[in-house]
């Protein structure tokens, strides 16, 4: 029997796309078989206590950070809901779309610990192969997610590990530099970081 092509879901905020975020697309391209790899900005963060920047900012970084790398699709279709955006409706869309693809569903650590809080979270492990990337902890060891911790577990829940290098990036770093005039080239890709200079994201109100 004939494998089915994997497509990888790599779902973000991206406010901005930082190198940490494409080193992550990067090795899951490279050690997940992926066919393609979807990138998906986030719409309503339901999640999220702060306001996002205009998705069309995010969805156009994004655009310009994973692009390069190929075989990357940069999929808007959360910033066009109205209302919450769960990843259960985006993964229920796209294997409609295209029901013989193996989804691959990238997540942290962190997230991957979190996945009981999510919405339909049972539902999304019968959908896709959860990817688990590995950081690495203060002593340089791996923390390794073990999916048996989580309550409930579907029995064909299945679950992978991606390695990753360790980066010290986070976007709200990002941002807090970027409002205070700093600059941000060595966190983020070189045309992200024109994009942010250009259209002046995350600077001051009055300086706009």
């Amino acid at each position: 029997m004939a494998l089915k092509p994997r497509v990888g879901v790599f779902g973000g905020a991206f406010d901005p796309p930082h190198n940490t975020h494409v080193a992550l697309a990067r090795a899951a391209l490279s050690q997940l078989r992926l066919r393609e790899l979807r990138v998906l900005p986030t719409g309503h963060a339901w999640h999220k206590a702060r306001t996002l920047s205009d998705a069309a900012d995010r969805v156009a970084m994004a655009r310009l950070a994973f692009e390069p790398l190929g075989a990357v699709m940069v999929d808007a279709r959360e910033t066009l809901r109205s209302g919450p955006s769960y990843t259960l409706d985006t993964l229920r869309e796209l294997r409609l779309e295209q029901p013989e693809v193996e989804w691959v569903l990238m997540l942290g650590t962190d997230q991957a610990a979190a996945l009981p809080t999510w919405h339909g979270w049972q539902q999304i492990l019968q959908i896709a192969t959860v990817a688990v990337a590995e950081r690495i902890d203060d002593a340089g060891q791996p923390i390794v997610f073990d999916p048996r911790s989580l309550p409930g577990l579907p029995a064909e829940a299945r679950f992978e590990s991606l390695r990753i290098a360790p980066e010290d990036t986070s976007a709200t770093l990002i941002r807090q530099r970027a409002a205070q005039g700093l600059d941000v080239a060595a966190l983020v890709p070189p045309a992200v970081a024109r994009y942010i200079e250009q259209h002046h994201l995350y600077s001051p109100p009055d300086e706009h």
